[in-house]
């Protein structure tokens, strides 16, 4: 099986009424869920680990997961509210406003040994449950237990509107990334992190420190990614009709999965002697599936029939 940790909520997505307003509406969302979604469309075995609320959008969230075989059996569900995020599109970037206090996602806690890491080929962790001091420490006692077998993922994707502290943000990411056997993350979340140091200076440092492969996403300009021993390799983004990007690059980071998967190469030693080709077509099926989703609103992840393409 592959899981998923991290958040789950409700985004309420940019649309227009009848009468031109401005509307929006609800949809399923938060992007460690996003990628639970991506993986199991595909045809991956996949759980979700995380705090799901019992309210109304919490049933919304579980029946949107279920919808799609994503396996809750080590999703924690409680009383406390589900987390909102509202959207809007500002030059071709979604922004974000959370309300996420008291939320079941805030108040998740890691119940060590409640899963079988031996039967866990890869976790993915990131996003906003490693913004706050507790989602961060369940979350690293979560890795801590699942390292000795799992191949590890990481996306920060970066809220910056919820960081109160800049710099303990970034140092703590920085400890998630040195943890973690894949790195992706989006040119923006870089830009945020490390300002302008070049992509192959940071790729190197985090490669010398035992990560296997660092991806970064560039939207309309693909992706490019640098691997110990396959090397930078550079993949183009299909070219689409856009509806909006939300949820791109947890497509993007769900087939990335998923083909490594698909290749026999997810695990962390068949993932360090995976050769360019393999990589490249790993990485391309990943930009066509993202390219995918961003023709249709909101996080709205491709099944394997919908995507041509030929193993």
């Amino acid at each position: 099986m592959l899981l998923s940790c991290g958040d789950a909520l409700i985004d309420f997505v940019p649309t227009r009424a009848a009468d031109g307003r401005e509307a929006v509406m609800p949809a399923v969302g938060g992007s460690c869920l996003n990628v639970a979604i991506g993986m199991a469309r595909l045809g991956a075995p996949t759980g979700f680990v995380g705090g799901l609320s019992t309210d109304m959008f919490g049933q919304m969230i579980a029946a949107h997961a279920e919808a799609s075989d994503v396996d809750l059996r080590y999703a924690a569900r409680s009383d406390h509210q589900t987390t909102l995020a509202f959207v809007r599109i500002v030059a071709g970037e979604s922004h974000y406003a959370f309300y996420d206090a008291e939320t079941a996602t805030r108040n998740w806690t890691y119940r060590r040994g409640s899963i079988p890491f031996e039967t866990i080929e890869a976790l993915h962790v990131g996003s906003t449950t490693l913004v706050n001091d507790t989602g961060a420490a369940e979350t690293g006692a979560l890795i801590a237990d699942a390292r000795a077998s799992s191949t590890i993922s990481f996306d920060p994707n970066c809220r910056p509107n919820l960081v109160k502290d800049k710099p303990s943000y970034a140092a703590r990411m920085a400890e998630f990334a040195a943890n973690a056997d894949i790195v992706r993350m989006s040119d923006v979340d870089f830009t945020y992190l490390y300002r302008d140091e070049p992509y192959q200076q940071r790729a190197d440092a985090l490669l010398g420190q035992g990560v296997s492969l660092v991806v970064i996403t560039r939207g309309i300009d693909g992706a490019v990614a640098w691997h110990k021993t396959a090397g930078k390799i550079d993949v183009a983004a299909p070219k689409v009709t856009v509806a909006d990007t939300i949820g791109a690059g947890d497509s993007f980071q769900a087939a990335l999965l998923f083909a490594l998967h698909k290749q026999a190469r997810l695990r962390r030693q068949q993932l360090a002697d995976i050769g360019a080709d393999e990589l490249r077509r790993a990485l391309s099926f990943a930009a066509n599936c993202a390219g995918f989703t961003c023709t249709r609103p909101g996080a709205d992840p491709p099944r394997l029939s919908e995507i041509d393409w030929r193993w």
